[in-house]
C-alpha cells in the first residue's frame, strides 16, 4: 500500500490534479476542416478575377464615380458580393466600411481610403476575431500612375479572390470566434488600408487572435524558371512590434526569438496542410516579409495583433508593378493568363481551414509560465482559456523548428515535467476543447502571448 501511495503522490506531481491524469485528450481529427476544403471552387476564384481585372485598373487614386471602371466600382463590387453571400446564409455577415482620410509621399492630396469588411459574429467567443485579408488596388510600372490599365491579378486580385472565397465557404458554417474578411485598399501607397484595419479593430475592442494576409498568392512560374505549385510561403514576425525595451532584454536572455504569437501561427498552418491537404506545403519563412518589401500584415503587426503573410512560393517579378507590354520578346504585366486557378484554391483550402480551426478552437492560454531554475524538473503553469476543456504542454529542443513532443494536462492550470531541465527546452502549451478543437501554441511570458498588454500611459 505504500509503495502504491507513493507511485500516486508521484503521479500527481507530474500531471497535476488527479482529475487531469484521468482524462484523455479529445481526438483532434476533424471531417470538418476536409468538407470545407472540398468546398473551395478553382471556377469562383476565377469568376472573381475575371470581375477584377474587368475594372481597367484599381489604383488608390483611380477614378471612384465611374461603375465600370477604377477603385471605387471595384469597392462596390466587393460589398455588393459580401452582401449576396450574406443574403445566402440568412444574414450571418455584417458589412463594415471603414474610412479615412489621408495624403502622404505615395498619396499628394487627401484621399479617402476604404476598407471593406464582412463580418461574420461568433457564436461564444464574438470579441475573439481571426481575420483574412488582401488588399483591392493595384499598380502599374510608376506608382502614381492612376489612369493605364493595372490589371492586378495576381497582385493583389489573387489574394482578394481568396477572400470573397473563404467568405463563400465558411458563411455556411458557424464558429466560437468571429471571422472578418477584410478588402483593403492603399497597399501599394503605403500599406494605407492594414492602418486602417488595425485602427478599426482598436475601435471595436477587438481581440484579434490572428491576421491571414493573403498577397501574391496565383502564380507557379518563378522569374528562375522554376516551377512550384505543391508550396506555399508563410512568413511570421520573429520578435514582437510592440517589444518594450524591457521585453527585449528579457527575451534575449531566456530566448523566444523564434516564437512570436505570428510564428506559431505559421507552424499553426504547417501543421494543417500536412494533415489535412493533398500537395501542399507549407514554407516558412523567419522574416516579417521577403527582403525589404511589405504588406498590410505589418501594419496589425504594428498594432500589436499576431499576423503573416501568405504568398506564392515563387514570384515573377516581370508580372508585379509593370505596365502591360511585350519588349524585348518578354511580355510584362500583371494580367489573369499569370494565374494559376488549381493552385490559388490550395493556398485558399490552407487559409479557409486555418480561419475555420482558430475560430473554433479556445483561444490560446494567457500568462504561461515555466520554473524551474536550479531543478531537475519544470513546472508550466497558465490561465485557463473560456471554453477549454483541457491543454497540451508542449516542449522542443531550442533549435528545433516545430514542437515535437506534448502531455497532456487535462483541466489543470499546471504541468510538472519530472526530470525535465529547463534549460535543454523550449516550452508552450496549447488548448483543447471538448470536442478536439486545438488553439496554436502560446510560449511562455510577453514575447509570446497573443494579447499583448496595452503600453504604459505617457505621463501628462
Amino acid at each position: 500500500m505504500k509503495a502504491l501511495a507513493a507511485a500516486i503522490a508521484i503521479l500527481a506531481l507530474v500531471t497535476g490534479p488527479a482529475l487531469a491524469a484521468d482524462r484523455q485528450a479529445p481526438s483532434t481529427d476533424h471531417p470538418l476542416l476536409r468538407e470545407i476544403a472540398a468546398d473551395v471552387s478553382p471556377d469562383e476564384l476565377h469568376a472573381t478575377l475575371e470581375r477584377l481585372v474587368g475594372f481597367g485598373t484599381r489604383h488608390t487614386l483611380s477614378d471612384t464615380t465611374s461603375d465600370t471602371r477604377g477603385i471605387g466600382a471595384a469597392r462596390r463590387w466587393v460589398k455588393s458580393r459580401f452582401e449576396a453571400i450574406g443574403a445566402a446564409c440568412g444574414g450571418c455577415l455584417r458589412i463594415a466600411i471603414p474610412t479615412d482620410v489621408v495624403s502622404g509621399e505615395r498619396i499628394p492630396k487627401p484621399t479617402e481610403i476604404m476598407d471593406v469588411l464582412a463580418i461574420q459574429p461568433g457564436t461564444s467567443d464574438p470579441n475573439r476575431v481571426v481575420v483574412i485579408s488582401a488588399h483591392l488596388d493595384s499598380r502599374v510600372s510608376d506608382i502614381m500612375n492612376s489612369t493605364s490599365d493595372a490589371p492586378g491579378a495576381d497582385d493583389d486580385g489573387s489574394g482578394v479572390a481568396e477572400v470573397v472565397e473563404a467568405a463563400r465557404v465558411l458563411s455556411r458554417h458557424r464558429f466560437a470566434a468571429t471571422v472578418v474578411y477584410a478588402v483593403l485598399q492603399g497597399e501599394e501607397q503605403n500599406l494605407y488600408g492594414g492602418a486602417l484595419l488595425a485602427k478599426y479593430a482598436k475601435a471595436q475592442g477587438w481581440q484579434v487572435e490572428a491576421d491571414l494576409n493573403n498577397d501574391i498568392d496565383g502564380n507557379i512560374h518563378g522569374l528562375n524558371g522554376v516551377v512550384d505549385n505543391t508550396h506555399v510561403r508563410v512568413f511570421s514576425e520573429g520578435t514582437k512590434a510592440v517589444e518594450t525595451p524591457a521585453q527585449a532584454d528579457r527575451r534575449r536572455y531566456n530566448g523566444g526569438e523564434v516564437d512570436s504569437p505570428s510564428r506559431q501561427l505559421a507552424r499553426f498552418m504547417d501543421g494543417l496542410a500536412d494533415r489535412y491537404l493533398t500537395n501542399l506545403a507549407v514554407r516558412m519563412v523567419y522574416r516579417t516579409d521577403r527582403f525589404s518589401r511589405g504588406g498590410d500584415q505589418v501594419r496589425m503587426l504594428e498594432a500589436g495583433y499576431p499576423a503573416v503573410r501568405v504568398t506564392e512560393a515563387v514570384e515573377n517579378y516581370t508580372r508585379q508593378h509593370q505596365d502591360v507590354r511585350t519588349q524585348d520578346g518578354i511580355a510584362y504585366g500583371d494580367v489573369i493568363s499569370g494565374v494559376d486557378f488549381p493552385y490559388l484554391a490550395q493556398v485558399t483550402r490552407l487559409n479557409a481551414i486555418t480561419l475555420a480551426s482558430l475560430a473554433s478552437a479556445p483561444a490560446p492560454p494567457a500568462e504561461v509560465k515555466i520554473e524551474g531554475a536550479v531543478s531537475p524538473d519544470t513546472k508550466v503553469s497558465w490561465t485557463p482559456s473560456p471554453g477549454a476543456a483541457g491543454y497540451e504542454v508542449w516542449r522542443r529542443d531550442t533549435t528545433d523548428p516545430l514542437w515535437r513532443y506534448s502531455r497532456w494536462a487535462g483541466n489543470a492550470d499546471s504541468l510538472t515535467l519530472k526530470g525535465v531541465v529547463i534549460d535543454d527546452w523550449f516550452f508552450g502549451v496549447s488548448a483543447i476543447s471538448a470536442d478536439g478543437w486545438e488553439s496554436p501554441v502560446e510560449f511562455p511570458g510577453p514575447a509570446g502571448a497573443f494579447v499583448s498588454p496595452p503600453p504604459p500611459a505617457k505621463a501628462p
